[in-house]
């Protein structure tokens, strides 16, 4: 189970070190391979290539009606390794897609990870909570 944010840095190729917690786990349960892919909020999805397997089944079960989230999740759909560095390659296109510049959060989501840019993750983050919660919390305490 991921969880928790890491604040990261995107080097002049466009990589990020995938922190050391989460980078040992991933080496034992993908061999530090990884499925990058666009997500509809405007950040990136990380996923062990093991948990992509089963995702990419069920997207492409999808009905004929969400043809466009197969085309984005499968279509943006790109492998990346973790290298001898403990960095991973983010593919021009998919930053640009979701617009990664520099500063980024990498946010632990219990089976996989999303990849903000920092400033979006903080705005959306905004957004989200002067919305409120509807009644998802009706069955929540903290």
């Amino acid at each position: 189970m991921f969880q928790g944010s890491s604040a990261l840095t995107l080097d002049g190729k466009g990589r990020i070190n995938v922190p050391t917690r989460h980078r040992d786990v991933l080496v034992e349960l993908a061999a530090g391979c990884l499925t990058l892919t666009r997500h509809p909020d405007g950040c990136l999805l990380m996923y062990p290539r093991p948990e992509w397997a089963k995702k990419r089944e069920q997207i492409a079960a999808f009905p004929m009606q969400a043809r466009g989230l197969q085309r984005l999740l499968l279509g943006s759909a790109q492998d990346v390794e973790i290298d001898s560095s403990g960095r991973i390659l983010i593919a021009p296109e998919l930053r640009q897609a979701v617009g990664l510049e520099r500063d980024v959060m990498l946010l632990g989501m219990a089976s996989h990870f999303e990849l903000w840019d920092a400033a979006a993750l903080a705005q959306r983050e905004a957004a989200d909570l002067s919305q409120g919660m509807g009644d998802v919390l009706n069955q929540f305490s903290f």
